[in-house]
């Protein structure tokens, strides 16, 4: 990871070892959406000492820095997704795969004002079958 990155989540107050670098960098440009045990039996290779109790740390400190989105699509097995833009999901439900779409939707939302609800952000999962599984 070159030295302006490493600034960059420094300037954010993010404390940087070697540890979390490795996580940074596997989860830079990764569109697979790992699970935290996928992060770390990836990053533990390098760092055989490290506990999953850093990768989970890392990870909430990634979410409160808006760095990363945390998704739960599966129950109980939360998904990390390193693009913070606003954007969806399609799960395909044969294989699991999670592919994102960045395209915008038009919802007309009605009575949302009427109900006293405000909507700051939304994100719609789509389910299905992907290219190689339908």
């Amino acid at each position: 990871m070159d030295k302006d990155k490493i600034d960059y989540y420094r300037r954010l107050g993010l404390k940087i070892t070697p540890q979390r670098l490795a996580i940074l960098e596997y989860l830079e440009g990764n569109t697979s959406h790992p699970t935290a045990e996928d992060i770390y039996r990836h990053v533990s290779e390098k760092f055989p000492s490290m506990s999953f109790a850093t990768v989970y740390n890392t990870l909430e400190a990634l979410k409160e820095k808006g760095l990363i989105t945390e998704l739960n699509i599966e129950g109980g097995r939360k998904r990390f997704d390193p693009n913070p833009q606003p954007h969806h999901h399609f799960v395909c439900t044969k294989c699991g795969k999670i592919i994102d779409i960045c395209k915008s939707l038009d919802l007309k939302i009605q009575n949302f004002d009427q109900m006293g609800l405000i909507i700051e952000k939304f994100q719609i999962f789509f389910y299905g079958r992907c290219s190689k599984c339908k």
